[in-house]
């Protein structure tokens, strides 16, 4: 029997999956292409289901379902992270492939989306366990994968390690195409030496391009950080290095604010694993509260359905940056686009790590090894471009950072399969 939990989650993908196809319908109109390109670019062109027999600690065979979606080869080879996770299933990979493709697009890499992961609670799983899941998968997928097809890369409960194992059991099947096979892999075994806080080194690139575009001077602005775990945390700490005065910020709990800036020192310091700050404070407000205070920067790296319609009317920061999956509604992102408001949606600042992908990829085929700061400038260099291409598409057309970033995805892809004569 289906769970309530189970149908309601379900429901969620299809409306996650709709909400896409949704904005991919309006990019493409918007670019003058036909309803052809459409029936395209909303399926993924490979979707292969595997099953995983892995035999555990205690002597029994149990049996994995694992995915790979690879949602468009036009470009070229597809790129995609793996997730371990118990919420994994065909449709919300089909959306997570969709949606690489569009970041691969924007960025401007040579690369298609895909998507794949293992039905599992890696959690509860012994490292023995893992690893036989990691090279099983790996096994079940091969004849799909490789270094000029398909590139996968950690995602949600993998890391580096598995990220091993994966190469590791790669190379014995494929030896001499193991170089590139795979990113986010450990350094000594050619990973990106600048890899670690890819994603928090990319927001704070965009933020500090956007001050540039609104005149903002960083050394003496002031921003409110909602979400304190890693991301939250690294952000704010690299914001504060750079002069802004920090002087809002929430966790699950609620929020604290001090207009005079608050001890970043110690609240990271007294943070627990979770981020937790606001126990610290006999006084807090919501979340939402917090969101109504003056601010120069606004990052939003906690949740979804943060700010939505007439939420965002209430806003009072220059430049509000998304950096948590839908924290900022369409209708919410057109307002403040409207009113002057600068924002900067996640698809985009999101994008740091993906580049990282590419940039280990590019450096594994060449057979190099970049330090961390050449490995830094290439990726700073590919986001700065990125920002001014995608900034310009929103001014030039009038229209929100998000709407340009998605016609600046849906483009690349559409048009490398019109050259390629699919269409």
């Amino acid at each position: 029997m289906v769970s309530v939990f189970q149908q309601d989650f379900t429901k969620k993908q299809a409306c996650f999956l709709a909400s896409v196809h949704e904005m991919i319908q309006e990019a493409l109109a918007e670019l003058g292409y036909s309803e052809e390109v459409f029936e395209l670019l909303k399926e993924p062109q490979r979707t292969l289901t595997v099953r995983i027999p892995v035999k555990m600690d205690n002597g029994q065979v149990r049996v994995f379902t694992g995915y790979r979606v690879q949602h468009s080869f036009s470009v070229g080879p597809t790129k995609g992270g793996v997730l371990f996770h118990t919420e994994v299933s065909e449709p919300l990979l089909h959306g997570l492939s969709l949606m690489n493709s569009l970041k691969n697009g924007l960025l401007n890499l040579p690369f298609g989306g895909a998507k794949g992961g293992v039905l599992c609670e890696p959690r509860e799983l012994s490292a023995r366990e893992l690893e036989l899941v990691s090279r099983g998968y790996i096994q079940a997928i091969r004849s799909v994968i490789g270094p000029y097809l398909d590139i996968p890369a950690p995602d949600i409960f993998t890391n580096s390690q598995v990220m091993a194992w994966m190469m590791d059991e790669y190379s014995k099947m494929c030896p001499d195409q193991s170089a590139g096979f795979i990113t986010g892999k450990p350094i000594v075994l050619g990973g990106l030496k600048s890899r670690e806080h890819a994603s928090g080194r990319g927001i704070v690139l965009f933020i500090s391009e956007a001050a540039r575009k609104k005149g903002i001077n960083l050394s003496h602005a002031t921003a409110i950080i909602q979400g304190f775990g890693e991301l939250g945390g690294y952000v704010a700490q690299s914001l504060a290095d750079s002069g802004v005065t920090i002087t809002g910020l929430s966790d699950a709990y609620g929020a604290v604010y001090d207009s005079d800036g608050l001890d970043l020192t110690h609240l990271i310091a007294c943070r627990d694993s979770f981020g937790t700050i606001t126990k610290l404070h006999e006084h807090s407000l919501t979340s939402q509260q917090l969101l109504e205070k003056p601010c120069d920067i606004m990052v939003l790296a906690a949740v979804a359905n943060q700010i939505t319609g007439r939420a965002s009317q209430t806003i009072n920061s220059s430049l509000v940056v998304e950096a948590a999956e839908d924290a900022v509604s369409d209708d919410a992102a057109e307002w403040m686009t409207q009113n002057d408001i600068l924002f900067l949606p996640e698809i985009l600042t999101s994008s740091g790590d993906m580049t990282a992908s590419y940039i280990e990829w590019a450096q594994n085929r060449q057979g190099l090894i970049w330090s961390k700061q050449e490995g830094e400038m290439r990726v700073r260099q590919i986001l700065a471009d990125a920002f001014e291409r995608i900034h310009h598409i929103a001014k030039e057309r009038s229209i929100s950072m998000r709407s340009a970033a998605y016609l600046a995805g849906v483009y690349k892809i559409a048009e490398s399969a019109r050259t390629r004569g699919w269409l």
